[in-house]
């Protein structure tokens, strides 16, 4: 069943790779007149928190009211029982675009099995599982509070490289006909990457050409153009500048310019400082670090502590009063979801992610069935200050501004128990791994 690709002549990829190097180096945002907005509903700060690697029926089969399952389909289109098991997890399942690929099986969501373990060996019955609720008491307890969605899908059937951009660009689109798609061939990724490292290109009609993209420093527009153009502040925070996973280190505006010193802060723990020392910006990213980001394949897993902790600081700090916290898993992981995913060209839409919304105006202890994609929570933000669109995904995205009630009473902050306070992250370097296995 696994899908043989087409291979195109040798000249017709010299042909695109020329075409995406002839393009201009920037890739404007469509925004609004220059001028300085402030937030036009209640909410003054936006915190994006990244998890990894985890679908939605992996964290949330078995949550009240949502679109989960406790059973799924293997090739060949037999029914098996997804089991209960804990967060932590031995094994790594590849994850590009050629799992996805086998994984969806032309819509009939069996081919999980088929992939195949980081470390050699197939799948089997390991990606039909679900994460046992105590494991993950913290991210149950903001679930149940505030809001679930779960039909969010990722931008594209890809690993996290791409997931990441998506999340700051809303799309990794470099000239009329490719999108970047894949891990880029060397690490670090973008533009601190060796010399020689290529990307993997798709085209609308996903037309999949492995490491025949451009070098990864790219110059599409992202958030932050709009952000900075409109004077509202942003700040992204991860382990090491130029982690792999830091997005903006391939953006090359961002990593050559102002921005690099400016709002990109290391470590990822600086969200906590930041918030207690009253500096937190409008717009924050945050990836973890590699023992906090859920990712299996580790030998511990701190992440719904983390995430409990992040929520608690802004929970109970002045900020809880005028914020979104919205916590996102960038890709699937190779793990089981059931929800077949629209095919919208450019190798998505992806498989389902799980999103938990927590705010003072989030609607209580509620699941949103709303289709989101990763271009959602990009629309939220340019609306929310008036910014005008970047001009990828936003554009077609349904906002996420229906998982708020801004009429309601505002929801009193309950802090999140967890098992490890926040003392334990800030005391704690940098464990210097890859929070995912794409390179």
């Amino acid at each position: 069943m696994q899908l043989t690709l087409r291979r195109l002549p040798a000249l017709l990829f010299a042909a695109i790779v020329s075409a995406c190097s002839a393009l201009p180096s920037e890739n404007p945002a469509k925004v609004l007149p220059e001028v300085s907005r402030p937030a036009r509903n209640k909410i003054a700060h936006v915190v994006i928190l990244i998890q990894e690697n985890r679908s939605f029926d992996n964290l949330f089969a078995t949550f009240p009211g949502a679109d989960g399952t406790r059973t799924g389909k293997a090739y060949p289109g037999r029914t098996v029982a997804l089991v209960k098991h804990p967060l932590l997890d031995p094994h790594d399942v590849f994850h590009g675009h050629e799992n996805y690929l086998t994984d969806y099986d032309q819509g009939r969501m069996d081919g999980f099995n088929l992939s195949s373990l980081v470390g050699g060996g197939q799948a089997g019955a390991w990606p039909y599982q679900f994460v046992d609720p105590a494991d993950i008491a913290p991210y149950w307890q903001l679930a149940k509070r505030y809001v679930l969605a779960d039909h969010l899908f990722m931008t594209q059937g890809s690993d996290s490289f791409t997931a990441h951009q998506d999340l700051i660009a809303g799309g990794t689109q470099i000239n009329p006909t490719y999108s970047l798609i894949n891990a880029p061939t060397g690490m670090p990724w973008g533009c601190d990457a060796p010399a020689g490292t290529v990307t993997s290109l798709i085209s609308k009609s996903n037309q999949f050409l492995n490491g025949k993209g451009p070098f990864p420093c790219v110059g599409y527009a992202t958030l932050r153009d709009l952000l900075d153009r409109h004077g509202v502040s942003w700040r992204y925070y991860t382990p090491r500048p130029a982690d792999p996973w830091n997005a903006f280190d391939a953006i090359r505006a961002v990593r050559y310019g102002h921005d690099w010193k400016a709002s990109v802060s290391s470590p990822q723990t600086n969200i906590i400082r930041d918030v207690g020392k009253g500096r937190l910006a409008a717009v924050s990213w945050v990836v973890p670090d590699a023992d906090a980001s859920d990712h299996p394949g580790t030998n511990v897993d701190y992440g719904p502590s983390w995430i409990g902790n992040v929520a608690n600081a802004i929970g109970e700090s002045a900020y809880w009063k005028s914020s979104a916290v919205i916590v996102v898993w960038d890709d699937w992981g190779g793990f089981y979801d059931h929800v077949a995913p629209p095919q919208l060209g450019y190798g998505g839409l992806g498989f389902r992610v799980p999103m938990i919304v927590i705010s003072p105006y989030a609607r209580k202890s509620y699941v949103s069935h709303t289709p989101y994609e990763f271009g959602s929570i990009l629309r939220f933000v340019e609306d929310n200050w008036g910014l005008g669109r970047v001009g990828s995904t936003d554009v077609r995205a349904t906002s996420i501004a229906d998982a708020f009630d801004f009429t309601q009473a505002p929801l009193k902050y309950v802090p999140i128990k967890v098992k490890r306070a926040a003392s334990f992250f800030l005391s704690r370097p940098p464990s210097t791994q890859p929070i995912d296995s794409d390179y």
